[in-house]
């Protein structure tokens, strides 16, 4: 130990130098068992670093075979990506359809009138409702600014607030509710419905109804072109409508158009009442099929005189025999029988699903859905039910609530799209129960059809493969210099940082002697080079074939000794042509069922994932290394405190030692000097 000193004594004939010397001597076995440790805490380390790199590659290795493998993948496109995109899940078939958005789900978005900066908001209790969601602010009174915050801050998602600058030195207090629908109106209440009178945000609204198509004047016949009728059966005419007891009765094939009172039209609120009933009669068909297709001859008659009776000859027709068979028209049912016609002279079906239950139906139809709307046409196509139509009743749905928007930026309404030219309406932009595993997000209207297509996302199978290569070429490096003893091979990875180079430099070689690394290597080498032939005309049954190999880019110039290392390269282009054309081929390679049980038991994925697994599970390979280096460090510790222990003691020993032989060398050099010096004085007095 340097600068080792005996306290109390001088160190004149240099025994701390001697006493350090001697520990030094004694110290070799604790610097050579404390050496030793640090080798099995690198080696532990080293090990640790390996599960790390083999874990992580066998995570990438599992997601190319699991279920969740980026082979099923599913991306949507669409042609009109400012108006409507969607999202596919992993089980939506690869299809292609066309969506009309009619309109997007809206939200009502109410604003006030100007206002002055420094208006103050009265106290009060603020209450705002959006379908079954509340909203109370106790509201202590301020500035337009610290209410609309105060709105924002206890929002919990059904209403947000924003003052937005009007002219100078004014405000204007936009409320917007967060919920789409018309069902999820904004209503105000208490303070709140107070505020919104007195800022003109709201008026109070007036009750405004009219009743339209109960006379035979406003049935008029219907405007559309029937294609694909029979002959023999009826055309849909207005001829075949009666009005009884107030409603009109409509036949089978009986049909009429009312037009809509322009007052009802002017208003955005407005919505159209009615009853509906349908009841069963004698089918119509069947009376047509039972009807003879050939004229029917009278009989010629007869003439009697005197007993004798004369039968005159039958009548005969120019027309010619039918020889053909006629074919029975088919009764007609159908649940459409309500249509909205508009302006452009196109038109909608107005659903009604249970109109066939032989009960009064009451229905509302909210004109709002119905943008360029003129009339509503019913046609009777069933062949063995009459409908019983009520007069039609318009009416203002804001006075319902006993106020109307003064300024309304957007009022709640449903999303209307047609798919596959079927019209549906949902309350949310985000629908998701139209097409299986796809979500359709509405955006705007469209401006013409768009088409949603579903392929295959081959960019996420791509990342898949590129990152499973970098992972695999990471654990081989790590491999590489714990197992050999060749400085080329840091030198090799030009991606490192000094650091890096630094660290990996110190376990070069670590594990020449254990074989486990490199028997793990050589494993993994074979299981990428092998060729499984998963079906009789699979294509692509080897990794090469999708350009990832030891040497895809092919030699070139001189002998490479870095392309034996073990390490993948991609062939990109070789690979983009792979996942065009052999997706399925690709998935099968990594993993693949055998047996017909459902479960993979076969592929490069799988054989990789079991591979690794027996090193990186608790238990395995891993495992059993780092717990014997654990068992050898604790007992390394022990050896060392024990040594530490001794080096003390004998420390103190020897200092014991020297300090008691310097005492007496001391009082040896006393005595010689005392000697000296008596005879000195004699000498002195004897002269």
């Amino acid at each position: 130990m340097a600068g080792l000193s005996i306290p109390g004594v001088t160190d004149t004939y240099n025994t701390n130098e001697t006493v350090e010397k001697l520990m030094q001597i004694e110290r070799i076995p604790l610097t050579r068992e404390q050496n030793q440790l640090d080798e099995y805490k690198s080696q532990q380390t080293a090990w640790r670093e390996v599960n790390t790199q083999l874990t992580s590659l066998r995570d990438s290795t599992k997601a190319l075979y699991s279920y969740e493998n980026p082979f099923n993948n599913k991306i949507a496109s669409s042609t009109d990506e400012n108006a409507i995109t969607a999202t596919a899940n992993r089980g939506a078939d690869l299809q292609s359809f066309k969506i009309d958005v009619i309109q997007p789900a809206t939200a009502d978005r109410f604003l006030s009138d100007e206002l002055p900066s420094d208006y103050k908001v009265p106290a009060g209790v603020y209450t705002y409702k959006v379908g079954e969601k509340q909203l109370t602010v106790n509201w202590k009174g301020g500035t337009l600014k610290d209410f609309s915050n105060a709105i924002n801050k206890r929002s919990n998602g059904i209403v947000k607030s924003m003052l937005v600058g009007a002219s100078a030195g004014k405000k204007t207090l936009l409320i917007e509710s967060l919920t789409t629908g018309k069902e999820n109106k904004l209503i105000f209440e208490g303070a709140a419905k107070e505020f919104a009178l007195e800022t003109g945000m709201i008026s109070p609204a007036k009750g405004n109804t009219s009743t339209f198509g109960s006379t035979t004047a406003e049935l008029q016949q219907v405007s559309f072109k029937e294609t694909g009728r029979n002959d023999r059966m009826p055309e849909v005419s207005v001829t075949r409508t009666q009005i009884l007891e107030g409603k009109v009765n409509v036949a089978p094939r009986g049909g009429y158009e009312v037009s809509i009172p322009q007052s009802a039209l002017n208003n955005s609120n407005t919505h159209i009442s009615f009853t509906l009933k349908a009841t069963a009669i004698q089918d119509i068909t069947e009376e047509i099929n039972n009807t003879l297709q050939e004229p029917v001859i009278p009989s010629g008659g007869f003439a009697e005189f005197g007993g004798i009776t004369i039968d005159n000859a039958s009548s005969e027709t120019l027309l010619p025999k039918t020889t053909t068979k006629i074919e029975p028209i088919e009764s007609v049912t159908s649940k459409n029988v309500i249509y909205a016609v508009f302006n452009d002279g196109t038109e909608r079906v107005i659903s009604t699903p249970d109109i066939l239950n032989e009960k009064e139906q009451s229905l509302d139809i909210d004109l709002s859905e119905y943008k360029g709307i003129k009339s509503i046409s019913i046609r009777n196509f069933n062949t063995g039910y009459k409908l019983e139509i009520s007069e039609f009743t318009s009416y203002d749905s804001a006075s319902n609530l006993g106020y109307s928007p003064n300024h309304a930026i957007a009022e709640a309404g449903d999303a209307i799209i047609k798919y596959e030219g079927i019209t549906i309406v949902r309350p949310s932009n985000e629908i998701d129960d139209v097409v299986p595993e796809i979500t359709l997000n509405l955006h705007d209207k469209t401006e013409k059809t768009a088409t949603i297509s579903i392929k295959v996302d081959k960019e996420a199978a791509k990342n898949a493969l590129i990152e499973f290569v970098g992972k695999y070429n990471q654990a081989i490096a790590k491999i590489n210099v714990l197992s050999q003893n060749k400085p080329e091979l840091i030198n090799e990875l030009d991606y490192l940082t000094d650091d890096e180079k630094e660290k990996l430099t110190n376990q070069l070689g670590m594990f020449s002697t254990d074989f486990s690394l490199t028997n793990i290597k050589s494993n993994m080498q074979t299981i990428l080079s092998s060729n499984y032939k998963f079906e009789e005309n699979s294509i692509i049954t080897a990794l090469a074939q999708l350009g990832i190999a030891t040497n895809a880019s092919g030699y070139s110039g001189s002998y490479s000794q870095s392309k034996l290392r073990g390490y993948l390269e991609i062939d990109e282009k070789k690979l983009d042509d792979a996942l065009e054309n052999h997706l399925e081929d690709i998935k099968n390679l990594f993993g693949y069922d055998t047996d017909g049980d459902l479960i993979i038991d076969e592929g490069i994925a799988y054989k990789l994932d079991k591979q690794i697994t027996a090193y990186t599970q608790t238990g395995g390979i891993i495992a059993l290394k780092t717990s014997t280096l654990d068992s050898k460090i604790k007992s390394s510790q022990t050896r060392i405190t024990k040594l530490e222990d001794q080096m003390e003691q004998k420390e103190a020993e020897l200092k014991q030692k020297y300090s008691s032989m310097q005492g007496s060398l001391s009082n040896l050099e006393n005595q010689q000097t005392t000697i000296s010096n008596f005879t000195k004085q004699q000498n002195k007095d004897s002269n």
